[in-house]
């Protein structure tokens, strides 16, 4: 489960925003997630769950926004949201595509109190 190590890379740079903003708690982290990230986020909030503890972010709620998948395509010179990396061109059924975003996962936003 990836999943985890994502958790304790995301508590990482919470927990240096925090410090440079100290005294203070986390309320809100906010994700942006891409379809095509690979990333299950229920893994993630469950994850994220238990790394917090006992941390700045220990009350915080985590806000996943899922970023759609987009792609370039070759045949038909259209950018055309896809849901897998394997999906044809919606337009012209072609297979050529160039996927060119819903990859990243970043933190977004975090709420301090």
């Amino acid at each position: 489960m990836h999943e985890m190590s994502l958790a304790e890379g995301i508590l990482g740079v919470v927990q240096d925003a925090a410090r440079a903003h100290a005294p203070c708690a986390v309320r809100t982290v906010r994700l942006e997630i891409g379809a095509l990230a690979a990333v299950e986020c229920e893994a993630l909030r469950f994850a994220f769950d238990v790394v917090k503890r006992g941390s700045v972010a220990e009350g915080a709620a985590l806000d996943i926004v899922q970023v759609p998948g987009s792609a370039w395509c070759l045949q038909c010179s259209r950018t055309v949201a896809i849901a897998e990396r394997s999906d044809p061109c919606p337009h012209c059924g072609g297979w050529q595509l160039a996927v060119t975003g819903g990859t990243e996962m970043r933190v977004k936003e975090l709420e301090l109190a």
